[in-house]
Formats: structure tokens, C-alpha cells, sequence
């Protein structure tokens, strides 16, 4: 999706806010199911896993599939939680369309760096948040959050 098209999306899930009561972080509505924010995040890290390793081993498909899904829990997680500024999710834009450019090439060399962008965005976005604790990476292996920094990060 061009970065029009997602820019559209995200207005389309942002209007459903209205209808389904966005949440800030702190509190999430009790009339209405919403999915906690560490479960939309540990699902958007299990999909950056995934896109990772399906990338790797040139399964396209399966990455491209991969993507819509991040994309559809970084959205989520935008959308549930106003805590969460929308701008955090659309500077993902250019590195999700770079990713999403290179998945259409079939281009392992730009899906790498594609895949480094996001990994970086991603961790833009948590520092931006105060949760600099939390530190993605392009995973080492296959063994389950090789995607996660776990030592604390270095001061600067």
C-alpha cells in the first residue's frame, strides 16, 4: 500500500475510534473488549519475528503476509491507545513501504535494510514513548524473541 493508501487506512481506523472509544494508556474502557497493549505489542514483535525469518529464507509470500500484519497491530495499538500519538505510527510509513517495496522485488539485499529501518523505527517509537527499555533487533536465530535486547541498554 503506497503511503496514500495507508495514510487512508490509519483516517479509516482513526474514525472508528469514535465508535469504539479509544483508551489512553492508563485506563481501558470496561464496556468493550480491548486487547491490553502488551498483547498487541507482543503480537506486532512475534510478527516482526516472523517477517524476519520468512524474508531470510525468500518466502515472499509469506513475508509480505507477515508485514500487513504488523502493520494491521501497529494501527491497532494506535487506534485503542490515544496515548499512543498517531505521527509515532506514520513515520513507520517509509520503512513499512521500503519494506513493502522490497518483498515485491523479491530483493533480499533491500529487504535486509528495510528490515534494519523498521527494526529501528520501531525503537525510535519506544524511546519516544519512555519505554527505551524495550529494544528490538533484527534477530539472531530462530529460538523465540531473538528479535528482543534483553541487558538493560546502555546510558548514553
Amino acid at each position: 500500500m503506497r503511503l496514500r493508501g495507508w495514510m487512508l487506512a490509519l483516517a479509516g481506523f482513526g474514525a472508528l475510534t469514535a465508535v469504539a472509544t479509544a483508551q489512553d494508556l492508563k485506563s481501558p474502557s470496561s464496556d468493550q473488549y480491548v486487547p491490553r497493549l502488551g498483547d498487541i505489542m507482543g503480537a506486532a514483535q512475534t510478527r516482526h519475528q516472523k517477517l524476519w525469518l520468512a524474508g531470510k529464507t525468500q518466502n515472499w509470500e509469506l513475508a509480505a503476509y507477515e508485514l500487513r500484519q504488523l502493520k494491521a497491530s501497529l494501527v491497532e495499538a494506535a487506534v485503542f491507545y490515544s496515548g499512543i500519538p498517531v505521527g509515532n505510527v506514520t513515520t513507520l510509513e517509509p520503512s513499512l513501504q521500503s519494506m513493502s517495496d522490497a518483498l515485491t522485488a523479491k530483493d533480499g539485499r533491500k529487504f535486509a535494510k528495510a528490515f534494519g529501518d523498521l527494526t529501528e523505527g520501531c525503537n525510535t517509537c519506544h524511546r519516544s514513548m519512555k519505554r527505551n527499555f524495550v529494544v528490538m533487533k533484527v534477530p539472531s536465530d530462530q529460538a523465540p524473541f531473538a528479535n528482543q535486547q534483553f541487558a538493560p541498554p546502555s546510558k548514553p
